[in-house]
């Protein structure tokens, strides 16, 4: 498990919406979500150092006006959680580990109102968390917990970039260097997301990168 200060933490924490598959009650809804995706996918991949972080910490505080606005529905809280879980990983250090407890807690209610939401992003999501965080006694990692919800990630969306990717990085670190091999092939096949270019374009990148790593590994 690596510790959370090297994450990359979900450097995306998951940009795996659908809005099209949404169950949300409305397009003003839907579009007020819209709206909190592209700030995130500005913050998260356009700035850097103390202006990333500042912007999370505001991004934070939209995320949780729309999520109190509309308990009702798992989208909210999911993109609360990937927006706490990116603010974690650009804090760094364990003092991002109370943001990172925050995630799990949006992701957790997420799975309670419907797992399925977003393509199951809330798994994929809070799996990552798992993968990542440290475990006892410091945090609460748990790998046997990581690859439950992958599992259950697969299941519902078992060509999406966003869980192959994670689902590949955590079969690295474990050192299971042919199956991250066969995932990152499942996400570079995967098809474009029209809402998501901007996200499709950073996450293939990383998934070139980790592809060449494994590759690298295999050789040996």
């Amino acid at each position: 498990m690596k510790p959370y200060f090297a994450m990359a933490l979900v450097a995306a924490a998951l940009s795996q919406s659908a809005f099209s598959q949404s169950t949300l009650s409305s397009a003003d809804e839907q579009m007020n979500l819209q709206q909190l995706m592209r700030q995130w996918a500005h913050v998260n991949y356009e700035l850097k150092g103390d202006d990333q972080e500042d912007a999370f910490a505001e991004l934070a505080k939209s995320a949780q006006t729309y999520r109190q606005a509309h308990p009702d529905e798992a989208e909210g809280h999911i993109w609360s959680g990937i927006i706490h879980s990116s603010y974690a990983g650009a804090k760094g250090g364990l003092g991002a580990l109370g943001l990172a407890k925050e995630a799990k807690k949006d992701f957790e209610m997420a799975m309670s109102i419907n797992g399925e939401a977003l393509q199951g992003s809330a798994y994929t999501s809070l799996g990552t968390l798992y993968a990542q965080v440290p475990g006892w006694p410091i945090g609460f990692g748990d790998d046997e917990k990581a690859q439950e919800l992958f599992k259950k990630s697969l299941a519902i969306n078992p060509d999406g970039i966003d869980i192959n990717y994670f689902y590949a990085q955590f079969l690295y670190d474990e050192r299971k260097y042919k199956q991250a091999k066969a995932h990152l092939l499942r996400a570079q096949a995967a098809a474009p997301r029209a809402e998501r270019p901007l996200a499709d374009k950073y996450r293939q990148q990383e998934v070139a990168q980790l592809l060449a790593k494994v590759e690298r590994k295999l050789k040996r």
